[in-house]
């Protein structure tokens, strides 16, 4: 009877131990290995990662295999699980929140090109029309809804507080709403199809590039704050290893820069100093 109850109870064991290690099963740090595994999200980044930095590092020997979500939490949580290796979707703001809301320790390991968010036209298509009671949309997510508050402000029409970080402003930081216009805050994917039914909205440029608007359309754009520049981003584990180094080595290559030469009509990307 004792040796089937230890039996018992080592089978128990066993399978606990095996689902307490779901989540580090994959995070293996290999120094060495050739294949880098990414996971990519609809939008502008990813396109310019398979068009640009994937023939540069596979001709150094590395291999890319892609993963595609539907959006960047669902990456970011593979990320988290070590199911992928690599996400180019998404600002430091946005990891750092989801950071501190899943527990992880997701890094930027460089800057990468970014398509700054812009003040589009709804039913008005000028700035100076913005009147009483005017529906503006906004992104809901609160890394790109600061990022709308801040260029609601530089547009001139509410004031945010002094002294406030602005990459983590909200509706609460609003003292004064000069034009009275009613805010709404929707799912980024929305709010082009709503567009017919607003005044004007706030849309970024990942959304920009999937809804096929032309960028030159924008009636303002913003100034891109520090952590809302896109980083390429890994697990804290992975940063120093040879391919996260070499990723790092590709955004930064003379063939990239070469590319981004050709490839950046009317300044669509903003590139950071240290890619230029």
């Amino acid at each position: 009877m004792n040796n089937i109850l230890s039996r018992i109870l080592l089978a128990f064991a066993l399978i606990f131990g095996l689902v307490g290690c779901d989540k580090s099963a994959n995070q293996t740090i290999n120094q060495d290995k050739t294949t880098i595994r990414v996971g990519t999200s609809p939008g502008p980044y990813s396109e310019l990662f398979l068009d640009a930095i994937k023939p540069i590092l596979e001709q150094q020997g590395y291999q890319i295999v892609t993963t595609d979500f539907v959006n960047l939490r669902q990456a970011d949580v593979a990320l988290d699980y070590g199911d992928i290796d690599l996400n180019v979707d998404q600002h430091t703001a946005y990891y750092e929140d989801f950071n501190h809301s899943s527990g992880s320790d997701l890094v930027g390991i460089t800057k990468i090109p970014t398509v700054p968010a812009g003040l589009y036209a709804g039913k008005k298509n000028n700035l100076n029309q913005v009147a009483k009671g005017d529906t503006v949309a906004i992104p809901i997510d609160p890394s790109n809804t600061a990022r709308a508050y801040v260029l609601l402000q530089k547009a001139g029409w509410i004031t945010l507080k002094q002294g406030i970080d602005l990459t983590k402003a909200s509706s609460r930081d609003i003292i004064e709403n000069k034009y009275g216009i009613k805010i709404v805050e929707m799912d980024s994917a929305t709010i082009p199809r709503a567009l017919p039914d607003l005044e004007y909205a706030v849309i970024t440029g990942s959304i920009v590039h999937a809804a096929k608007i032309d960028s030159q359309r924008a009636l303002l754009r913003e100034d891109l704050l520090e952590p809302l520049i896109l980083v390429a981003t890994v697990k804290q584990s992975n940063k120093e290893t040879n391919w996260a180094k070499a990723v790092v080595a590709a955004y930064h290559s003379d063939a990239f820069k070469q590319y981004l030469a050709q490839h950046n009509p009317h300044n669509f990307w903003f590139v950071p100093q240290e890619l230029q």
